[in-house]
C-alpha cells in the first residue's frame, strides 16, 4: 500500500491537522457536558457538527477528524441507544465529515485531496471519567482487542481514508489496537499517546517505550502525541524522533486541565500556550504532522497553515 501521508509532504515538508472539535462545537451554543460528549450532537445537531468540518479545511486543514472519537457501543447502551443506532451514528459521524469536505472542494483549489480520519477515542473516553488521562483500566490486550474490534471494523467499512488512534494513554491499548489493525491489513492508522510530562505518557509508562512497541506495524504510519500540555510537546517529539522512523504527529491542547467531575476545562497557570510559536518549535524538533486538540480553534488552523 502507498503511504497517504507521502504526497502531503513530499509537497510541502508538513501535513496541517485540524483543531478542536468539540471546543468549537461549545463556541457555537452546544451542550457537550454529557457522558457521550461531542458524539451526542451525532443525533442533536449532526448539521452543526459538519459545518465545523467545513470551517476547519476552509482554514486550511488537510485532515479533518471526525465526531467519534467517544462513540462506542458501551457508551451509546449506557444511553440507552440501541446497538443499531449506535452503528448508524458511527457511520453518520464519517458521512458528515466526508459531506463537508465534498463541499470545501468546490470553493478550494487543492492539488491533493484533504483526508478524512475516523476517531477511534481510548477505553476510558467511554467511562465518560476522565480514564484517558490516567489509563489505569486493569484491562489486558484481549479484553481492550473485544472492546474496540466492532467499532472499528464499523469505522473503517465506510471508507474514512485513515484512523486515527487518539489520546491513548497505556502500552496496553496501544499494542491492542496495533494488532487489531492487522485484522484489516488493508488499512492505514495513527496512534497518539496522551503524556502527563516531558517522559512518560498518562498510565505512567516510557513514551520511549510506547513509540518503540509500534515500529514492527506497517499499517500504522505516525506516532505521536494529543491532549497533552504544550510544554510538553517539544521533548516528547525528540523521544519519538530518537525511537521510530514513523511520522511524529503532535496535536497538542492549550494547556488547560481537564476537570473530569464537571466536564470542563480550567485555565492553568503552567503554560500560556502560544500556538504558532511552539509550533514552529514543533516542525524544526522533526513533527510532520501538526494541529490541535482541546480549545484550538480554526483560527488557529489557518495561522498554523500560513506559517508552512
Amino acid at each position: 500500500m502507498k503511504n497517504i501521508f507521502e504526497p502531503f509532504i513530499k509537497e510541502k515538508g508538513i501535513i496541517v491537522l485540524d483543531g478542536a472539535l468539540a471546543t468549537e462545537l461549545e463556541s457555537r451554543g452546544a451542550n457537550l457536558n454529557h457522558a457521550l460528549w461531542s458524539a451526542k450532537l451525532l443525533q442533536d445537531n449532526p448539521q452543526l457538527i459538519q459545518e465545523v468540518h467545513a470551517d476547519y479545511l476552509m482554514a486550511g486543514a488537510d485532515i479533518i477528524t471526525t465526531a467519534s472519537y467517544q462513540a462506542s457501543f458501551e457508551g451509546f447502551e449506557k444511553n440507552e441507544y440501541t446497538h443499531q443506532q449506535a452503528i448508524e451514528l458511527m457511520q453518520l459521524s464519517v458521512a458528515l465529515a466526508m459531506n463537508a469536505r465534498e463541499d470545501a472542494e468546490k470553493k478550494l483549489s487543492r492539488t491533493i485531496r484533504s483526508l478524512v480520519a475516523a476517531s477511534v477515542g481510548p477505553y476510558g473516553a467511554s467511562l465518560a471519567d476522565g480514564s484517558e488521562y490516567r489509563g489505569n483500566y486493569g484491562m489486558s490486550i484481549e479484553e481492550l482487542k473485544t472492546f474496540h474490534r466492532e467499532r472499528l471494523k464499523i469505522l473503517i467499512e465506510t471508507g474514512a481514508d485513515v484512523i486515527s488512534c487518539e489520546t491513548i494513554p497505556c502500552i496496553n491499548e496501544a499494542i491492542a489496537l496495533k494488532e487489531l489493525l492487522e485484522e484489516f491489513p488493508n488499512v492505514f492508522a495513527w496512534i497518539s499517546f496522551s503524556c502527563k510530562d516531558e517522559t512518560h505518557i498518562c498510565s505512567g509508562e516510557n513514551f520511549a517505550d510506547a513509540v518503540q512497541v509500534l515500529n514492527q506495524s506497517k499499517q500504522i504510519i505516525a506516532v505521536g502525541v494529543n491532549c497533552t500540555a504544550p510544554q510538553y510537546i517539544h521533548s516528547l517529539i525528540k523521544i519519538a524522533k530518537d525511537n521510530t522512523d514513523q511520522y511524529i504527529i503532535v496535536y497538542p491542547n492549550k494547556g488547560d486541565e481537564w476537570d473530569a467531575f464537571d466536564k470542563c476545562w480550567l485555565p492553568s497557570s503552567n503554560h500560556q500556550s502560544h500556538f504558532i510559536d511552539d509550533a514552529k518549535q514543533w516542525y524544526e524538533a522533526g513533527a510532520n504532522i501538526i494541529g490541535g486538540c482541546c480549545k484550538t480553534t480554526p483560527d488557529d488552523i489557518k495561522q498554523l497553515k500560513q506559517l508552512f
